[in-house]
């Protein structure tokens, strides 16, 4: 929980030079905490906020870690979770950046016609490929209803 500075009141923030090639998104806000000034001001209000933000966006990834197996929206979750540590925690914006380029990278990936083609045509093939499942299971066993099991 290092806020990058020893002196109260006070974040880390990084150069606009840093190298990384991104866009700001968002001017006039660097890294760090967002937690208003007087709490920042405050060493110990400063510590216990951001315990009490670890806590909740802890709880809100773990209800969505619940969630991937169980029906309920599980990555959107886990990344408003992230989004909560985001608020105060240098890596946990450092993620969502990350994440966020790779999410954009993809998309563009997936709206390059070739590889659109590519998916149209895997999705064919897998569909081509069940129906015959189905036929010939249909073919084999027939449709039997639950409710409507013969007594042997």
């Amino acid at each position: 929980m290092n806020t990058g500075s020893d002196e109260p009141g006070e974040v880390a923030v990084a150069p606009d030079g840093t190298g990384t090639g991104e866009v700001q998104s968002e001017p006039d806000r660097g890294l760090g905490s967002r937690a208003p000034e007087f709490i920042k001001s405050r060493r110990v209000l400063h510590v216990s906020w951001q315990v009490g933000v670890f806590v909740i966006g802890l709880a809100v990834v773990v209800a969505g870690i619940i969630m991937l197996p169980l029906p309920g929206p599980g990555w959107v979750v886990i990344f408003g979770g992230m989004a909560i540590w985001a608020t105060e925690f240098v890596w946990a914006q450092l993620v969502l950046r990350w994440t966020k380029r790779k999410v954009t990278e993809a998309a563009q990936r997936a709206l390059d016609p070739r590889v659109r083609r590519r998916n149209i045509i895997l999705t064919s093939l897998g569909l081509a490929i069940v129906a015959v499942l189905v036929g010939v299971y249909l073919w084999k066993f027939g449709i039997v209803m639950p409710w409507k099991i013969k007594d042997q």
